[in-house]
């Protein structure tokens, strides 16, 4: 190799190490990236899963009291203790402080519990509709 090739070449392989970094470097942050999004819908998931859980807690609730369903009513819910207990558990388990509402439209209900976790800028809610009967209906 003569010294006009040696000069050529000179640096050349620091330019590759370097390019070998930034390319790992973009990997590193590609996955952090992923592993980010994975733990928020991870935690999505389980909001989501006590949203319903709360949610069909008080349905059932409601299906063993038939005969006070208007009781449950949002504007009446302070007047029935499991009721009052039911909407204070919800706003201390789900994030944001969010009170329920439920709507009691003859025997249709309609549960809608709401939340907002870090960093949303919308609520999100989980809404569930039944219809209650008593048994001589």
């Amino acid at each position: 190799m003569n010294r006009r090739q040696q000069r050529r070449e000179k640096g050349v392989m620091m330019i590759e190490v370097l390019i070998g970094i930034l390319i790992f470097s973009i990997g590193i942050l590609a996955m952090l990236g992923m592993q980010t999004l994975a733990m928020r819908a991870s935690i999505d998931s389980k909001y989501r899963a006590e949203a319903g859980f709360l949610a069909n807690e008080i349905v059932g609730v409601m299906w063993g009291d038939p005969a006070n369903l208007a009781s449950y009513d949002t504007a009446s819910c302070g007047a029935t203790n499991r009721c009052a207990a039911w909407a204070t558990r919800v706003q201390n388990t789900l994030p944001g402080g969010i009170a329920p509402t439920i709507t009691v439209t003859n025997r249709q209900v309609q549960v809608v519990v709401q939340w907002q976790g870090p960093g949303q800028t919308t609520p999100s809610n989980h809404t569930m509709v039944a219809q209650i009967y008593r048994s001589t209906d």
